[in-house]
């Protein structure tokens, strides 16, 4: 994906004309910059180069190495391999992807039983053993793209893979979740479309990270349907957290709202599997939102409710719960106490078990 459509994403997410961006930039960093010339970057004519992408992450508010990867970024075939190799070996790699081209891979009906099986095995797998075995499995179903499913196979393959990328500035992931965005609109299939764009939008809100492109995510989401789905639940909420996080706390009250009743309609049985939102995980996100808006009681009911509900096997949300509290405790003024409860809890847990969500949770607590 060029920078160029990451620009007129991220403009257009904030409401902005070509003309609204370039004054932004004129008025924060005195340049001669016109409409022109930002319709250029938008049409690929010309890269921004890096005086301007700092502009641009200033008044757009997106992390500057975003940018910068979207201009190194290749196509999605040699991007695929490039950023896949690095968890196992190459020519393990090479060998898988050759053997699928050559004799053919799963079919579409095997692959959707493999995602199932991952999203059941993300829940509870620490993020290194995910990562390995998707970047084997990226590897075949890249060589497979002629049929439109498998399109989806691979948005949601990557969307799950996005999330297992370590680094606290996001560019990696949000390289992987645009990836998986433009894969599921080359599927056709809505359902994937809105699901791939809900994803990322709760990722990177629950995290706190990346907040304009976990808005831009939504809303994009939300355009392209309305309808009840476990897609929308998650673009509803994510925009939720991006909300709180900016201390935007009429929007992100009305965001809740509005998340419970697709809930309400769209909620999941499934109860332990990452494509799903069952009642207790619904309470997970409504446990941080409300912690990092400071509403004690709000946030010790969603943790009750989970707790209730929250399968044994599940070990590592449990661990989310206790975090979540942990920054109840320091917004309401215990800040050593509130640290302290963050910290053991994630001692508590097997390292094996560590995400990358867990991490970033606890360095909000501990700022």
């Amino acid at each position: 994906m060029a920078i160029g459509a990451l620009i007129k994403d991220l403009r257009t997410a904030r409401g902005w004309s070509q003309g609204r961006l370039a004054d932004e930039v004129n008025k924060a960093f005195g340049t001669g910059l016109d409409r022109e010339y930002v319709s250029r970057w938008e049409r690929c004519k010309v890269v921004p180069g890096p005086f301007y992408l700092r502009c641009l992450s200033a008044v757009l508010d997106v992390p500057l190495l975003v940018l910068e990867g979207e201009v190194k970024r290749r196509t999605f075939l040699s991007d695929t391999a490039a950023t896949a190799i690095a968890p196992i070996v190459a020519s393990d790699l090479l060998s898988a992807g050759f053997a699928a081209r050559l004799r053919g891979g799963p079919g579409v009906d095997d692959w959707e039983s493999k995602l199932a099986d991952y999203g059941v095995a993300y829940m509870s797998s620490g993020a290194e053993e995910i990562q390995r075995r998707v970047s084997a499995e990226l590897a075949v179903v890249q060589q497979q793209l002629e049929e439109p499913r498998l399109w989806s196979v691979a948005a949601r393959l990557m969307t799950l893979y996005a999330k297992t990328i370590p680094g606290s500035d996001g560019s990696r992931a949000v390289g992987w979740y645009r990836l998986a965005a433009e894969a599921a609109d080359r599927s056709g299939d809505e359902h994937s479309r809105v699901w791939v764009r809900g994803r990322a939008a709760i990722a990177l809100g629950y995290e706190g990270a990346s907040l304009t492109i976990a808005d831009m995510f939504a809303d994009q989401a939300m355009a392209i349907s309305r309808k009840p789905s476990l897609g929308l639940l998650n673009a509803l909420m994510g925009k939720a957290h991006a909300a709180a996080v900016r201390g935007d706390r009429e929007t992100a009250r009305g965001l809740l709202a509005e998340g419970r009743r697709v809930f309400d309609r769209a909620g999941s049985y499934e109860q332990t599997s990452d494509y799903a939102v069952p009642w207790w995980r619904m309470n997970v996100f409504v446990s941080l939102l409300a912690a990092r808006l400071g509403e004690e009681r709000t946030a010790l009911e969603a943790q009750e409710a989970a707790r209730r509900e929250l399968p044994a096997a599940l070990p590592r949300f449990a661990t989310h719960l206790d975090l979540h509290h942990g920054l109840m405790l320091v917004k309401a003024g215990d800040t050593k106490g509130g640290r302290e409860h963050a910290r053991a809890a994630l001692e508590t847990l097997p390292p094996e078990k560590h995400s990358l969500t867990l991490r970033l949770l606890l360095a909000e607590v501990e700022r």
